[in-house]
């Protein structure tokens, strides 16, 4: 293509009509490929020229690339085997909005820039809240990601707290004493991420010890904050969570909520994977003492079928948050929409994509029954797999399994830890190896831990007992005589 303008209508149907062909026979035949990507590092850049090309190519050749070129070096996170990490498929519906809103192109920073944007959030947010039982006193906002989430979560905290730091800032005060944010040992690393960006310092996280379940323990929350006190710091806000990374373990929301109101502390529940739970009705006690929170994080994209990205934050304090981020120079006021939320004063993002669009189709085109019948299925599979694990002689889950992760590992006696460590490290990379599944780790305390999350949308009994049998087997040839641990 060369000269002015975009391509042809004509073209662009052929293409588009070629390439949703493509992405339905992917989605079909997505168990064929290898869930991890074999590709080394470096290839997909070495099989491409430096330079731009000086004139426009065709667009069948440019297609053809992306088989022959991207999709090598692509992990299939829409794999039914991929268990590791969180799971983030996307589902058709969602793939449609995502076509939508890429055609539309708007940019919803302010209501009149595209209202229906800025009102199919408020509705999509408004459903979701109601669908995990929140009640009508949170309002929320969409961002890219739970990181996102938690830092402008935060950003209000720190601004809620009276201390003029949108006006003065942090340095050079010798009347603001250190700042402190007190989470888990357990909580995602995006709480350390965010103290350091939003000036507090990493050294001012307070991770708290967690009790056997790997669950924060209010008792050490109590004192670390009353410890702070004494050394003239100044707590600031706390971070529950409801699923961690490592074991989806759920910190007692409703005991930390009872502490940070007594201390007047703003409490942040990062419920990222595990909050769209609650839309189960019989699991919608995992969110139990959130409503004293302050502020809830929860990615659709997650477990909810939404393609990437898209992240869901509620706060019953929404003034707090736009007082930390609003400010409207001229060429963007509105003076004629007095009754209208613009987003751009809830973050930082001036520019926002339309992502409640997919949001909204996912719920539609699934129902809120559908979608509590697939995530009760990945539960209760999860459920299964722990069982297997257990009832085989040398193998042990290590972790409670509230959601649909597990957390397990192969400890036969007589090896020592440092050796069993070794022969699950040898494990996953020889189940990673095969092609057909994907498994993570953790650590939990000194022992190398194997985790199983089960959310894929495809993801069905067969693709987890094979997950099973190549485990076993894995654990066969490890231990086998003169293989060696890393054999």
């Amino acid at each position: 293509m060369s000269g002015g303008g975009d391509l042809d209508p004509a073209t662009f149907n052929a293409y588009g009509h070629e390439l949703i062909d493509w992405v339905t026979r992917y989605l079909e035949r997505v168990e064929e490929y290898p869930v991890l990507s074999r590709s080394r590092p470096g290839d997909t850049r070495r099989a491409l020229p430096p330079d731009p090309p000086a004139r426009g190519e065709p667009v069948a050749q440019i297609l053809a690339d992306i088989d022959t070129i991207v999709m090598p070096g692509i992990t299939h996170w829409n794999h039914p085997g991929f268990f590791a990490y969180f799971s983030t498929s996307g589902s058709a519906p969602g793939i449609l909005g995502e076509l939508v809103a890429a055609a539309l192109n708007v940019n919803a920073m302010l209501w009149r820039t595209s209202p229906s944007a800025t009102e199919l959030e408020e509705l999509s947010l408004d459903w979701l809240r109601r669908m995990i039982g929140l009640d009508g006193g949170w309002s929320g906002i969409i961002t890219d990601t739970a990181s996102m989430s938690t830092m402008l979560a935060l950003a209000a905290a720190r601004e809620a707290a009276g201390l003029d730091i949108r006006r003065l800032g942090l340095a050079g005060r010798s009347d603001l004493p250190a700042l402190r944010l007190y989470c888990s040992e357990h909580a995602h690393s995006s709480v350390d991420k965010a103290a350091i960006t939003l000036g507090l310092g990493h050294d001012n996280v307070v991770h708290v010890g967690a009790d056997d379940a790997y669950r924060m323990r209010p008792d050490l929350l109590a004192g670390a904050i009353d410890a702070d006190r004494a050394r003239g710091f100044r707590p600031l806000a706390v971070v529950a969570t409801v699923g961690t990374t490592s074991t989806t373990s759920i910190d007692p929301v409703a005991a930390i909520a009872a502490i940070c109101g007594r201390e007047r502390l703003w409490l942040h529940v990062d419920a990222a994977y595990g909050g769209v739970a609650a839309i189960v009705p019989e699991l919608r006690g995992v969110l139990d003492g959130v409503a004293l929170a302050d502020s809830l994080v929860v990615n659709p994209h997650k477990w909810l079928f939404t393609p990437m990205d898209c992240s869901a934050l509620f706060t019953r304090r929404p003034e707090a948050l736009a007082r930390a981020f609003s400010l409207v120079p001229e060429y963007l006021t509105s003076a004629g929409d007095p009754d209208v939320r613009n987003a751009m004063d809830y973050g930082l993002q001036l520019g926002r994509r339309f992502r409640a669009l997919k949001l909204w189709m996912v719920i539609r085109a699934f129902g809120t029954e559908g979608l509590a019948a697939r995530i009760r299925n990945h539960v209760a599979l999860a459920g299964e797999f722990a069982g297997w694990v257990r009832a085989r002689e040398g193998w042990e889950v290590v972790a409670p399994v509230p959601f649909s992760t597990v957390c397990f590992r192969h400890a036969p006696a007589g090896p020592g830890r440092d050796e069993t460590n070794a022969r699950n490290a040898a494990i996953m990379e020889r189940v990673n190896a095969s092609g057909r599944v994907f498994l993570s780790h953790t650590r939990l305390g000194e022992r190398y831990v194997l985790r199983l999350a089960i959310g894929n949308l495809r993801t069905e009994r067969r693709h987890v007992a094979e997950a099973w049998a190549l485990l076993r087997e894995a654990a066969e040839r490890v231990a086998a005589p003169g293989s060696g641990p890393g054999a």
